[in-house]
């Protein structure tokens, strides 16, 4: 009896610590990543505000060949929804709608994952003007991980892992339109 006693005050323990140390984690983040384009800003947004054009520079389109995709409404316009459904886990379910343009400036997104996990986070392009024939492309991403499960944050290193996805996708972009 006094065994179950003590394993039962280990398992309480064990379970109390992340919980505990959950509720002094961050809940949000945020992560940027940045690019110089040798073209004028017109050219450069006239090709980002198109959403289906991300499949020629994301890095997640370019993981799952076989993945299903879809789209609904007027791409380059608010409400335009691009969904994507594969059996690769890192790839997983979801969709991306556009919010707002404002031109030659930004575009907002909504990202609505559903596999391999569900949330819901927000993502944006800017672009902006070095001078008369470069652009300045940001590409941004943040989200909010609720107690307790934003006690991964203090293991996922996601300014790094998703960083560096924006960078391969904007290294990807920059080459598509210096090439044109």
């Amino acid at each position: 009896m006094k065994i179950l006693k003590v394993i039962l005050v280990v398992v309480v323990i064990l379970v109390a610590i992340p919980l505990l140390l959950a509720i002094f984690v961050e809940r949000d983040y945020s992560v940027e990543r940045e690019v110089t384009i040798e073209r004028p800003v017109e050219e450069v947004f006239d090709y980002i505000k198109f959403l289906k054009n991300q499949n020629n520079y994301s890095k997640w389109s370019g993981m799952d060949p076989e993945m299903k995709t879809s789209f609904s409404g007027t791409d380059g316009q608010p409400g335009f929804v691009s969904a994507w459904e594969s059996d690769d886990p890192e790839v997983g379910r979801g969709e991306q709608e556009i919010l707002s343009v404002t031109e030659n400036e930004r575009v907002d997104y909504e990202l609505r994952f559903e596999e391999p996990f569900a949330s819901t986070s927000q993502s944006w392009m800017t672009t902006s003007p070095i001078d008369g024939n470069s652009t300045r492309v940001t590409w941004g991403f943040s989200g909010h991980m609720p107690y307790p499960t934003n006690i991964f944050l203090l293991v996922l290193d996601l300014e790094e892992m998703l960083g560096e996805d924006f960078q391969i996708g904007l290294a990807n972009l920059k080459a598509i339109l210096e090439q044109q």
